[in-house]
């Protein structure tokens, strides 16, 4: 595999990648604390609804701004599904179990298993996309591992249902930036088709599954919906949803993959500490408030490592991790 493996594909000005970065970090930041006041402050009880409703924002805002003429993509046939396949799954997959795992846990915790992520993308990339990374960015992404078992292990509001959700979000997570990278590149689909079709594919099969779970019977009747700063929260939230979705496509349409997860991790860099003083469900306790700052340092190692390759051509060519796999052939990290 080559060495360049761990470079963009395309170079793109460097402000854009930097500005679109900063756009998802943002964004991400937001919407997490606007789900958490919605399905946590004001105990909203059904997280798919919340789902559908940023999908449905999504929908009306992309094909608003396409008859209005100010963006493109092409219309729908049978080929966009095969093109965009099997990217609408990872779509739902991440959207349903990050708002079921934001909902049962605390926002420090969250973001700490969240860190997984970094560990699941850089093997997809390896598998899909055949890059290469440097030893020491391993390195990085081991300290982000230690301590995130560090703080779960000394977690005093463990809840094995959220503890599930949100390692499936950062299942779903990983290979829904890997595959968004691969396929925003496709002749005739974009980052707008890639955006408008995801939500398009999976709202339908959402509703079904809220209304055969009762989920959405228990948003219809929930009692919030007299409450105006409820309301606005939620369509805060809806709208949030689609600005994230968009923020992540173009972080990932001008960064890689893995920029685009390191990005959500220097976010969590500050969602994490503001959690421990907002949100009200944190339990204090040194050992994971150790395991979080360890956690926080391999993050930001990781991304000083993953920006400084970016600006050196060679430092991809030096120090490589050799993995076996099952299959006898050799991996490189």
């Amino acid at each position: 595999m080559s060495a360049k493996g761990c470079q963009e594909t395309v170079d793109h000005p460097g402000h854009l990648k930097f500005l679109s970065a900063v756009f998802y970090a943002g964004s991400s930041f937001l919407i997490t604390v606007v789900n958490k006041t919605v399905l946590t402050s004001y105990r909203f009880p059904s997280f798919l609804c919340l789902g559908i409703g940023q999908m449905a924002v999504a929908l009306v805002v992309l094909h608003t701004a396409k008859k209005c003429k100010k963006i493109q993509y092409p219309d729908f046939d049978k080929s966009v599904l095969f093109k965009i396949f099997p990217l609408p799954l990872f779509f739902v997959g991440n959207h349903v179990t990050g708002l079921a795992s934001t909902k049962n846990m605390s926002l420090p915790m969250f973001t700490v298993l969240r860190k997984f992520t970094i560990l699941m993308t850089m093997v997809l990339e390896v598998y899909i996309l055949r890059k290469t990374f440097p030893k020491r960015l391993v390195c990085s992404v081991m300290t982000i591992v230690l301590g995130a078992m560090v703080a779960a292990c000394s977690d005093l509001a463990f809840d094995v249902v959220a503890y599930t959700f949100i390692l499936l979000n950062d299942a779903f997570t990983a290979a829904s930036n890997v595959y968004t990278k691969k396929n925003i590149g496709q002749e005739g689909i974009g980052k707008y088709g890639v955006l408008f079709y995801n939500s398009l594919i999976i709202i339908i099969p959402t509703l079904l599954a809220s209304a055969f779970t009762g989920d959405l019977h228990k948003a219809v009747m929930f009692e919030g919906w007299v409450e105006a700063a409820f309301i606005m929260c939620f369509l805060v939230s809806c709208f949030m949803g689609f600005v994230l979705m968009y923020s992540i496509v173009m972080c990932s349409y001008y960064n890689s993959a893995l920029t685009t997860t390191v990005v959500g991790a220097l976010k969590n860099v500050a969602v994490a500490y503001i959690g421990i003083f907002v949100g009200g469900d944190y339990m204090f306790s040194w050992t994971n408030f150790l395991g979080l700052s360890i956690c926080m340092a391999g993050g930001l190692m990781y991304s000083y490592f993953t920006f400084n390759i970016k600006s050196s051509p060679r430092a991809t060519e030096v120090h490589e991790v050799k993995i076996h796999v099952s299959n006898g052939s050799t991996q490189k990290f």
